[in-house]
């Protein structure tokens, strides 16, 4: 009998452990299950959010420069636009025909010396002609002149390259004028946005923070956007009038050399 209790006790005490085991075993597939769900989630938030973040800040942007924008007043506002427009379009240009007029001048005097040599003027008046840039129209009509002297050639020369510096510089004196002209706007814009201001407060008779504080971020809106403008076009007119001289150095080198070939020819 005693055996019997004994071997009921050791069978239940079994019996409780492997479902023990099998309950652990269990719980811990469900922990783990529900741990791999949340991290699903968690990878699936954490790339929404990392996605989101580019196209929120873009569409933030651009709505935020719109609302800026038209709470500036579509008066200043527009004109300072025009002239951002206006400057670039001209700037854009500039820069086009300023990098179409480069020209590898140390080549070209290389072939116009060897045309001297074995044509004469007449074959390095045609290496001239095929050639693009103000530095090949130049030294073409330095030759054209070569054979009335140096000194003809030398006269024409200096003329010739006073008139393609003007084709340099053509349109560059509007940048600087909407460089100057775009803040001015702004603070123009500014100094009746503040008027606007105070006449509201007149009209109301108390000096309510909600009508100075509107009142005064509309106008330095104005302000703000007409800086932005200069900026902007300040850039583009420095590299222009850097260009512009890189472009006229080239040209007074390639003069000096073309004379001397001539001189030289003559000999």
């Amino acid at each position: 009998m005693k055996r019997f209790f004994s071997l009921t006790i050791l069978a239940l005490c079994l019996v409780a452990t492997g479902l023990t085991a099998i309950a652990q075993e269990t719980d811990s597939a469900a922990v783990q299950d529900a741990d791999s769900v949340v991290v699903q989630e968690t990878e699936t938030a954490i790339e929404a959010v990392q996605d989101q973040p580019a196209e929120a800040k873009e569409a933030g942007f651009t709505q935020e420069l719109k609302k800026r924008f038209i709470e500036g007043g579509p008066g200043f506002m527009g004109i300072v636009l025009l002239c951002l427009i206006l400057g670039l379009a001209i700037a854009i240009e500039r820069i086009i025909y300023l990098n179409l007029a480069t020209t590898n001048t140390a080549k070209l005097t290389a072939a116009v010396e060897d045309a001297l040599s074995s044509g004469g003027v007449q074959a390095a008046k045609e290496v001239c002609r095929n050639t693009k840039g103000p530095v090949a129209s130049i030294f073409y009509q330095g030759l054209d002149r070569s054979g009335e002297g140096v000194e003809s050639a030398e006269k024409a020369v200096v003329a010739y390259g006073g008139v393609q510096m003007g084709q340099l510089e053509k349109n560059v004196s509007w940048i600087s004028l909407f460089i100057a002209l775009a803040p001015m706007l702004g603070f123009m814009g500014t100094v009746i946005g503040m008027i606007q201001a105070f006449d509201k407060i007149e009209a109301a008779g108390d000096m309510q923070p909600s009508l100075v504080a509107g009142g005064i971020k509309v106008a330095l809106l104005t302000t703000v956007f007409g800086l932005i403008v200069a900026i902007i076009l300040q850039i583009f007119y420095n590299y222009i009038i850097a260009k512009i001289d890189s472009i006229v150095n080239d040209m007074e080198d390639a003069s000096i050399t073309l004379i001397d070939l001539l001189v030289a020819n003559q000999k």
